[in-house]
């Protein structure tokens, strides 16, 4: 039988120079296909906002929900890490991160995905010390989508990708488990994904 993936398994393969996959799943007979195919990581995004729920943008999408779909793609899970998504406002600080991502944990995930940067350091390390890992979203975000007038490619001017590239190191040593790289340029992510010492997921990066 294949030992389930663990945060252990991505640092092994980081160290070795080797790629993993990450696919997002909704509901328990995705997950198990998912799983069933050696894919290492699940991740249950917010995304269903806009995939199942039909909305324009991953903002409506609640905490309730997540813990839903959270526990839908659990049970399916055959030895996948799963990784779940804090909905937009239910990390705004330290006292609601915790709550929120207890909930999620409960549910069946393994770690939690923020979107942000620098500014989630403290929130980082408050999860981590209460046991809770951690991915963290930089680049296009799509809850801060009205701040960005869209959904555009991030970090395309020198000092854009500079800042992205800070704010990663320091959420690396906030205690950030994983980083997920989302619509910015290739140079960059090959640039972040030597720089840090923790696995990197892209997502059209």
């Amino acid at each position: 039988m294949t030992p389930p993936v663990t945060l252990n398994t991505l640092r092994q393969l980081k160290t070795q120079g080797q790629k993993f996959a990450c696919l997002t799943a909704y509901d328990a007979s995705f997950s198990h296909a998912i799983s069933q195919a050696g894919i290492e990581v699940i991740l249950v995004g917010d995304s269903l906002g806009m995939v199942i729920q039909g909305h324009d943008s991953t903002l409506p999408v609640t905490l309730d929900e997540m813990v839903y779909h959270t526990r839908c793609v659990a049970r399916g899970n055959q030895g996948s890490l799963l990784m779940a998504d804090l909905p937009f406002m239910t990390y705004g600080n330290e006292s609601s991160a915790l709550t929120s991502a207890a909930a999620l944990m409960r549910a069946g995930a393994h770690m939690v995905k923020l979107e942000g940067g620098r500014w989630l350091a403290p929130t980082v390390t408050s999860l981590r010390r209460n046991g809770v890992p951690c991915c963290l979203h930089m680049g296009l975000t799509p809850q801060s989508v009205h701040v960005f007038g869209g959904y555009k490619v991030q970090g395309r001017q020198e000092s854009a990708a500079q800042q992205l590239l800070d704010d990663a190191l320091i959420l690396e040593q906030a205690g950030a488990d994983l980083l997920l790289l989302e619509c910015v340029p290739r140079p960059l992510a090959e640039t972040l994904t030597q720089a840090a010492h923790v696995p990197v997921i892209g997502i059209g990066a």
